[in-house]
């Protein structure tokens, strides 16, 4: 009796794990997003932008998390070239051993041979290559023009919503008019676009509130999302997690919690930071092993660039200051100094400047600042 019990418990549990199986082999064939890439770069970025691969890697992963397929397209089809990126990150890795993506990747679909009933949602990847071959892409526009009409979900991240800014629909209008909208913002493209900008044929942020898009924006390369219905776009790379669950979100289903990267972490803790909360740097410190310092101080001296107000220089001169030991460079302990003194804490600039010689004596921007601090 007792062996007939475990046999019945075992079939009962075998019973379960099928059923639990075909519930999941059933969701993963409900639906199907399409991601499209650039297909502009060259040598890795070097001589024409591309792609981002962190952003396809981390959106592949939510959508693979969820159990929704996916096909990869591009304007030309075929193998397109991502801007050089970091393999080793945990999330890169993931997804260059995926044998299955890695063939759809290195072989993607070609636009204009796509139609729209086969998806149920675009995603459009961002990179600065899709600011030069998405946009004049009428397939593309098509397309996306079709998923959405079709009421299917239309998403794009950073550069991607370039692919969006000439789509029109039945009725004549911008499919971006009059909606929440995001992209990477002019201020962004400033700081850290200087190598393509003057090659663009317009700037993001422009283009799309020319369209009549409501543009909506968060600090420097911090996650934003906007979502306007089954329209979703993103700031920055740092949103792609946010865009791609949303689109989860969107289809229906109830998203599974994937886990931030380390440097999406720390960009999250650094908005809290920029919010109000001024325990996040009391985090940061306490906590560096969670953190990537160098990624905070290295925004505390970008942010300190754009700042305008004593609170958001203050708020630029505690990121720099935490992540100060982590990245140990003249040139950021120089720029701290500047910063106090130039909010009046001349004990705290002169005990900077101090330091910073006592480990490099003899240089001299340092040395020429101490000669003009007079207490």
């Amino acid at each position: 009796m007792k062996y007939i019990k475990q046999t019945l418990t075992k079939l009962m549990s075998l019973l379960v794990l099928i059923t639990l199986s075909s519930q999941v082999a059933a969701s993963v064939t409900d639906k199907k997003v399409l991601m499209v890439l650039s297909g502009y770069g060259q040598q890795q970025g070097e001589e024409k932008p591309g792609y981002e691969f962190d952003e396809f890697s981390k959106a592949y992963t939510v959508f693979n998390t969820n159990g929704i397929r996916v096909d990869i397209a591009s304007p030309q089809g075929g193998k397109v070239e991502a801007d050089k990126f970091d393999a080793k990150k945990p999330f890169n890795a993931k997804v260059l051993a995926n044998k299955a993506i890695m063939t759809k990747l290195n072989n993607t679909l070609s636009i204009r041979n796509l139609e729209a009933k086969a998806y149920d949602a675009i995603f459009i990847v961002g990179g600065k290559g899709a600011m030069f071959d998405l946009p004049k892409d009428t397939a593309l526009q098509s397309l996306i023009a079709d998923i959405y009409q079709q009421q299917g979900t239309v998403a794009a991240v950073c550069h991607g919503p370039a692919a969006l800014v000439d789509v029109t629909l039945n009725d004549g209008s911008y499919l971006v008019a009059n909606k929440a909208v995001n992209g990477f913002t002019n201020q962004e493209e400033n700081l850290f676009g200087k190598k393509w900008i003057s090659q663009f044929d317009f700037m993001l942020q422009d283009k799309l509130i020319e369209r009549g898009a409501k543009f909506q924006s968060s600090e420097i390369m911090l996650s934003h999302v906007a979502v306007d219905e089954r329209l979703i776009t993103g700031q920055n790379p740092a949103s792609t997690v946010g865009v791609a669950t949303a689109l989860v979100k969107a289809l229906g289903l109830t998203p599974i919690a994937n886990e931030l990267d380390k440097d999406d972490h720390t960009l999250a803790i650094i908005a809290q930071f920029l919010a109000g909360d001024k325990s996040a740097i009391t985090t940061l410190a306490n906590h560096t092993e969670q953190y990537h310092l160098p990624l905070v101080g290295t925004y505390g001296f970008y942010y300190l660039k754009i700042a305008e107000t004593d609170i958001q220089l203050e708020n630029a001169l505690a990121l720099m200051t935490v992540a100060q030991k982590a990245i140990n460079n003249p040139v950021l302990d120089l720029k701290i100094a500047k910063t106090q003194h130039h909010l009046g804490h001349k004990l705290a600039a002169k005990a900077t400047l101090n330091e910073l010689l006592a480990s490099k004596p003899d240089y001299k921007p340092a040395l020429d600042m101490l000669k003009t601090i007079s207490l």
